[in-house]
C-alpha cells in the first residue's frame, strides 16, 4: 500500500477512541491505516456494531477499500480515496452512541468541498458515551468558536436498550480551523438543568430536581430548569446540567436505571460538577478528549486546562500524533494541555479538483 500508519489498538486506555481518531484522520489525509488488536481487552473484544457503524460511515464519506470490517473482527485495513460531501444516513442497528459516531464523522466531513446533511440512528442518550446534548449545548459551541459550522437537531430520542433514536447534522464546509486559547473559565453565568424522560412516572424528575435543587442551593448556586418533551419508542430517563461561564461551557449528565433511586441519578450529577467546579478546568473532562484532535487540525498554537488529565485523553493524544506533524504538552500539575507545529493545511483530493 506504500505509506500507511500502523496502529496498535491495545495501547493506552485501548476501547473505541483508539480505532475512531485513526479512521477519522486517515480518511481526512488520505492515508492508509492497518488497526491491529482492537479493543483485545475488552470484555467483548473487537469491533462491535457502534464501532462497525463507524468504519462503514467513513468508508462511505471517503470511498475507502476496506478489510476486516466484520462484528468481532480485532483488525483492520482502511484505504481511503478522497472524501466526499453530501447527505447521508447511517444507522448503528442497536442502541449505540450517535454522540460517538458523530465524532468519528466531523472531522472528515469539515474538510469536505461540498456541505452535509447526515442522518444518524441509534442512541441518543446511552451509559458510556455523551448524550446528544451534550454534543448539541456543549461541544459544538466550542467548535463553532474555532470556525467548524455544524448544527445538531434531535429527531427522536433513543434510550438504551431498544435505541430506535435518530438526530440530523447539517455541516458547512471550512477553509480552516481557529486555534483555540481557553486557559481560563471564568466566572459561573449561568446553570440550566434539562430533565428527560418517557414511558416513566413523572413523580421520577420531580424527586431528581428537587434533590438537585437542594444541592446546588446550599452550595450557593441558582438552576434554571427545562423539562424536555421525549418521543421515544423506549423508556428512560436523563438529566444534564449545562454550566455557561465568562471564557467556556461545561456539561454533566446522569442516566435513570432501573433499580436505581432518583436521588441517588441527582447525587451522580451533582458530584460531577462539584467536580468541575472545584477544579481549575476550563473545559471538563469530556470535553477535553473531544477538542485535541481539532485542535491538532487548527492553524496555530492552541491550549486548554482540563479538570482532569485521563487515559482516554493521553491516548487520544498518542494516535493524533503518529499522524500529524503535531506536538501536545500536558502539564500533570495544573492539568493544562497545549499543542504546537499546527500550522497545518488539509488538501483533499476533492478540494484540489
Amino acid at each position: 500500500m506504500g505509506n500507511q500508519i500502523v496502529i496498535d489498538g491495545s495501547i493506552g486506555e485501548g476501547g473505541g477512541q483508539v480505532l475512531r481518531t485513526s479512521l477519522a484522520l486517515s480518511a481526512l489525509l488520505e492515508l492508509p491505516v492497518v488497526i491491529a488488536n482492537i479493543r483485545v481487552g475488552r470484555k467483548k473484544p473487537g469491533l462491535r456494531p457502534q464501532h462497525l457503524a463507524a468504519v462503514r460511515a467513513l468508508a462511505s464519506i471517503s470511498a475507502a477499500e476496506v478489510m476486516g470490517d466484520a462484528e468481532n473482527s480485532t483488525s483492520l485495513i482502511f484505504i481511503p480515496q478522497s472524501i466526499r460531501g453530501g447527505n447521508y444516513r447511517f444507522s448503528i442497528g442497536t442502541a449505540g452512541s450517535v454522540s460517538l459516531l458523530a465524532a468519528a464523522i466531523l472531522p472528515t466531513l469539515l474538510f469536505a468541498h461540498h456541505p452535509s446533511v447526515v442522518v444518524l440512528e441509534g442512541g441518543t442518550h446511552v451509559p458510556f458515551s455523551p448524550v446528544f446534548h451534550y454534543l448539541e449545548k456543549v461541544f459544538l459551541p466550542i467548535l463553532c468558536r474555532m470556525g467548524g459550522k455544524v448544527s445538531a437537531t434531535l429527531d427522536r430520542w433513543g434510550w438504551y436498550p431498544r435505541g430506535g433514536g435518530k438526530c440530523t447534522l447539517r455541516i458547512t464546509p471550512c477553509q480552516g480551523l481557529k486555534a483555540l486559547h481557553l486557559p481560563y473559565r471564568g466566572r459561573l453565568r449561568n446553570l440550566t438543568l434539562m430533565l428527560g424522560l418517557s414511558g416513566l412516572p413523572l413523580h421520577i424528575i420531580d424527586r431528581e430536581e428537587a434533590h438537585i435543587r437542594t444541592r446546588l442551593e446550599e452550595a450557593g448556586y441558582a438552576i434554571e430548569r427545562r423539562f424536555e418533551p421525549v418521543v421515544s419508542p423506549g423508556q428512560g430517563n436523563v438529566l444534564f446540567l449545562k454550566g455557561e461561564y465568562e471564557d467556556g461551557v461545561a456539561g454533566f449528565s446522569a442516566l435513570g436505571k432501573k433499580g436505581k433511586p432518583a436521588e441517588k441519578v441527582a447525587d451522580d450529577l451533582c458530584r460531577q460538577f462539584f467536580d468541575f467546579e472545584n477544579s481549575n478546568g476550563s473545559v471538563d473532562k469530556h470535553l477535553a478528549d473531544q477538542l485535541l484532535l481539532y485542535m491538532a487540525l487548527a492553524e496555530g498554537d492552541s491550549i486548554f486546562v482540563t479538570e482532569k488529565v485521563t487515559s482516554h485523553l493521553m491516548t487520544n493524544i498518542e494516535i493524533i500524533e503518529k499522524f500529524l506533524p503535531v506536538h501536545f504538552t500536558v502539564d500533570r500539575v495544573v492539568h493544562s494541555i497545549a499543542v504546537t507545529g499546527t500550522a497545518y493545511t488539509v488538501q483533499t483530493k476533492e478540494s484540489q479538483q
